[in-house]
């Protein structure tokens, strides 16, 4: 009840009023209830659609916030990864379950593929993208999509049993690669050393292969982008290969040693991010410098280790100078997935010649050794942030991008595959031996 400052007539005038408004309420309360009702401003909403949800509780999920409707299309928001001081933004990957009722016939429009890079904007789909399917998450077949004119993604599934795993590429996660690292663990021709952590911890790790004091020595990191999981697949394979009890593998580890960053993005791909680590870094930029432990640990780790092992140099004393010859690696190779492939070589200020020779060589063993066909882009100009260059200028080492397609394999004429990566690796083993061949024989 209200009470109004006044005399005794104007408050009582005031408790009147308000009475009467009380009485018109409860009188008119019902009549605007069935008008509301009668008008469906109230409407009670139900569920239209044959899909019952989309679950992502799992590693490697992607976020998303989804809608469905009568005809069962159901609209599929990606949330974007944020580049930290940058207009830059990603996405590119996406993995969830789908569960419907058996035999639903669902049609996915995927948004948000209005990326941005070097401020420029552009998108990471196109008319070659394809979606892969599982019904138990393991076993995958790629499906065609269409790009729409608005730069959505749109294809159709049918849901037999339930329950649809849809991915980007063949998933490979944090728990194959400690499945991996089980199986070899106890090979006396491997070591697993940790060489530092992600920003939300996880430890980060150096795979070798082989005898550290084999005359050469490669080094390959996968899955700098979380995206990408060609590049897990590919060290699978050539892991696999050279621990195979035959000739062959004796002789590659007879000529070569393998350093292996097996998954440098951990934390994005165990939440289903597309391309910066945690802090909004991306590790395959900024190599011209030393990496910010503070924002940027991944590539830190790897930066840090690599100084380490070439100050030991030959000798094994920890206090040689870095400047100096040590066991380096001869070649360092960065694997990555994108829409078409091919090997990235750069065009480093200095020692250019020996650079751009050793690329050659790579080439011609990757596409005689191999099934790799895709293209090879060499820079026309000095880049010093790339990976190429940076390795070079500050660590003497000859290094380049080899982009796996994401969506076929010509030299097999095939669409992708867990499988098919895994023989790339394994081809990879023939070629560094013979990589290695030509260098000796051209000097």
């Amino acid at each position: 009840m209200c009470w109004e400052e006044g005399n005794n007539h104007s408050v009582r005038r005031s408790r009147c009023d308000n009475s009467k408004t009380c009485v018109w309420a409860v009188i008119l309360w019902p009549v605007l209830l069935l008008t509301f009702c009668a008008t469906g401003r109230a409407e009670v909403l139900t569920w239209p659609s044959d899909l019952i949800f989309l679950n992502t509780s799992f590693e490697n999920g992607s976020p998303l916030y989804w809608e469905a409707d009568a005809n069962n299309v159901v609209n599929v928001h990606l949330v974007y990864d944020q580049e930290r001081a940058s207009p830059n933004r990603a996405n590119g990957h996406w993995f969830f379950q789908a569960q419907a009722k058996p035999g639903a016939e669902l049609t996915f429009v995927l948004h948000n593929f209005d990326n941005v890079w070097n401020g420029q904007k552009g998108s990471p789909i196109d008319k070659r993208t394809v979606c892969f399917v599982s019904e138990d998450g393991r076993s995958w077949h790629a499906i065609p999509t269409e790009k729409t004119a608005d730069n959505f993604l749109r294809f159709k599934v049918r849901v037999d049993r339930g329950s649809l795993y849809l991915a980007r590429l063949p998933p490979y996660r944090l728990s194959d690669l400690e499945a991996l690292k089980r199986r070899v663990h106890d090979d006396r021709r491997v070591e697993i050393v940790t060489i530092g952590k992600t920003v939300e911890g996880r430890e980060l790790e150096i795979i070798r292969v082989g005898n550290p004091e084999a005359a050469h020595r490669v080094l390959l990191r996968a899955r700098a982008h979380p995206w990408e999981p060609g590049g897990n697949w590919v060290v699978e394979g050539l892991i696999k290969r050279l621990l195979r009890p035959d000739e062959e593998a004796n002789q590659y580890l007879s000529t070569y040693c393998v350093y292996i960053m097996p998954m440098a993005n951990k934390d994005g791909v165990a939440r289903g991010r597309t391309r910066f680590n945690q802090l909004g870094s991306d590790l395959n930029r900024k190599w011209d410098k030393p990496a910010d432990p503070a924002v940027n640990p991944e590539n830190y780790a790897l930066e840090s280790w690599l100084a380490s092992m070439i100050a030991k140099g030959q000798s094994g004393d920890p206090k040689r100078d870095a400047s100096r010859l040590g066991p380096r690696p001869d070649l360092m190779i960065d694997l990555h997935n994108d829409e078409s492939g091919g090997l990235h070589v750069d065009r480093p200020a200095k020692g250019l010649d020996e650079y751009l020779k050793s690329m050659s060589r790579l080439e011609t063993v990757l596409r005689k050794y191999t099934w790799y066909t895709e293209h090879c882009s060499r820079a026309t100009s000095s880049s010093p942030g790339v990976i190429g260059e940076g390795l070079l200028d500050r660590f003497g080492v000859h290094a380049c991008v080899l982009e796996l397609n994401a969506n076929w394999i010509a030299g097999l004429n095939a669409y992708t595959s867990a499988e098919r990566w895994e023989l790339f690796g394994a081809q990879l083993c023939e070629a560094f031996l013979h990589y290695f061949e030509a260098e000796a024989s051209s000097k």
